[in-house]
């Protein structure tokens, strides 16, 4: 509690305390009340990088979860052989850092001798720019499938190691097909984990920085206010107006904690928290 209270209350109290000041050129630093707020509820840009993290987020995570639980099934039902293996290999997406996935994935997207831009030129797409305006969304949709699949199937195959057997062997016996057992009786037993992981991913996505600010270094067309958290960091940053990228932070965290809340409220009402 301690360390949560130094590494995460703080913060949150001490931005809290920063948005409401404001720093000027001349006259210092004066209290700004809700001013910087104002500002922030009022600002075009800012809402128009958490549209694109909600549709980012309503395309990635479904697309997502649906991988993720087609091999986690595979894996569970044992079709696969070496599935130690093969579920080993699909987590290591996870262990490499995002900062070098994000740099990987920018090479292999290059516009002009990235491999991916070549194999697209192979197949009549001839001058593709995955990192343009327009695919921009859609890259960095592909790159965090590719990093948070196998985090995601193995919180699946977790949850469907726990279904019990007997129901699984009994529908067996009974000649149920295959795709009955894992619609009907797998799938709705581990709903109560697809549901936590749709919530944590939502939260994942509002967070959504690293990607693309490593993709605007290697020529990506990323705006300073592509996503929320991008808009906080150049405001802070790159502008110094640190009050107001507080405000914009504290504006960003109530969104989460109210997705935090709401997640907590509808997983109780279920009944799958005591």
């Amino acid at each position: 509690m301690v360390v949560f209270g130094l590494f995460t209350v703080v913060p949150i109290l001490y931005a809290i305390y920063e948005s409401l000041f404001t720093s000027r050129i001349i006259g210092g630093t004066v209290f700004a009340g809700f001013g910087n707020y104002s500002q922030v509820l009022s600002s075009g840009p800012f809402w128009g990088g958490f549209i694109r993290v909600i549709i980012f987020g309503a395309i990635q995570i479904p697309v997502m979860l649906v991988i993720a639980f087609f091999f986690a099934t595979v894996f569970d039902l044992g079709v696969a052989r070496w599935g130690p293996t093969f579920r080993t290999i699909f987590f290591i997406p996870f262990a490499v850092p995002v900062v070098v996935a994000a740099i990987m994935w920018g090479f292999l997207l290059e516009p002009t001798n990235g491999p991916v831009t070549h194999l697209a030129n192979l197949f009549g797409f001839g001058g593709t720019n995955f990192l343009s305006s327009g695919l921009i969304l859609p890259s960095i949709i592909l790159i965090a499938i590719w990093e948070w699949t196998g985090y995601n199937s193995i919180i699946l195959y977790t949850a469907l190691k726990s279904v019990p057997r007997d129901m699984v062997e009994a529908a067996i016996l009974d000649d149920t097909p295959l795709w009955k057992i894992i619609v009907r009786i797998k799938l709705p037993m581990v709903r109560p984990a697809i549901v936590m992981l749709i919530f944590l991913n939502s939260i994942g996505a509002l967070q959504l920085f690293v990607e693309p600010q490593i993709l605007l270094y290697q020529g990506g067309a990323i705006t300073n206010t592509w996503t929320p958290i991008i808009d906080v960091y150049n405001t802070s940053i790159a502008n110094a107006q640190y009050n107001l990228g507080a405000a914009m932070a504290v504006v960003i965290a109530l969104v989460i904690t109210v997705i935090s809340v709401g997640s907590m409220a509808f997983r109780r009402r279920r009944g799958e928290l005591a």
